[in-house]
């Protein structure tokens, strides 16, 4: 199994500044793509952050700008540094991962419990 415990997540006020963490464990070989996405009430979830095992990322349109992501391959772990944040930005936001368990096994995609962010106005 895998296993990916977020951190990070709580209130803060518009303009202000949160880093978001999350740590994956268990059977890996090797991860791929780990990234953050997003869901608001009532809406599916969509793409914050990805970023690569060598380091290309990609942003949602919302975010670019004001949101970094990066990874530290040694812990199995990627961050992201969320700045002047705004109202909009309250969501629960999830971490995602693509993983391949064993050298000779596909990847396969893995999700956090997901840890919530509102920003107060």
């Amino acid at each position: 199994q895998v296993q990916l415990v977020e951190s990070g997540g709580g209130l803060v006020q518009a303009g202000g500044s949160l880093r978001l963490s999350c740590a994956a464990s268990g059977t890996i070989f090797s991860i791929n793509v780990m990234g953050w996405y997003l869901q608001g009430p009532g809406n599916e979830r969509d793409l914050v952050a990805s970023i690569s095992r060598s380091g290309k990322t990609d942003y949602g349109d919302s975010v670019k700008g004001r949101f970094t992501i990066s990874r530290d391959n040694a812990k199995n772990t990627v961050y992201l540094e969320m700045n002047t944040v705004k109202a909009e930005d309250t969501a629960v936001y999830y971490c995602y991962v693509k993983i391949k368990r064993f050298f000779y096994s596909p990847e396969t995609e893995w999700w956090g419990q997901g840890t919530q962010v509102t920003v107060s106005s």
